[in-house]
């Protein structure tokens, strides 16, 4: 029997595996990804910003309610922003 805790994060788990797929799938998603991300970084409201036109433009889907596993995604979309930052 698993608990609620071992649920949860084998559906994180899952979702992420999906998205990887799908990135996979279609080499430029993870670059068009990178593209929204930058054009909104500065902006207010950016992650819901970047989230929604992530799901518009590209083959990934991030609802408005986040799932852990989008915040997980959007985490690293702020992560790879503030090293390419670093690196200038």
């Amino acid at each position: 029997m698993t608990t609620p805790t071992e649920s949860r994060q084998q559906k994180v788990i899952d979702e992420l595996r999906g998205f990887i797929r799908k990135v996979l799938s279609e080499p430029t998603v993870a670059a068009r990804c990178m593209e929204i991300a930058r054009e909104h970084r500065q902006e207010r409201d950016a992650r819901e910003r970047i989230a929604r036109e992530i799901s518009a433009e590209t083959i990934v889907r991030i609802p408005e309610a986040h799932s852990e596993a989008d915040e997980i995604f959007l985490d690293v979309i702020e992560d790879v922003l503030e090293e390419e930052q670093a690196l200038y």
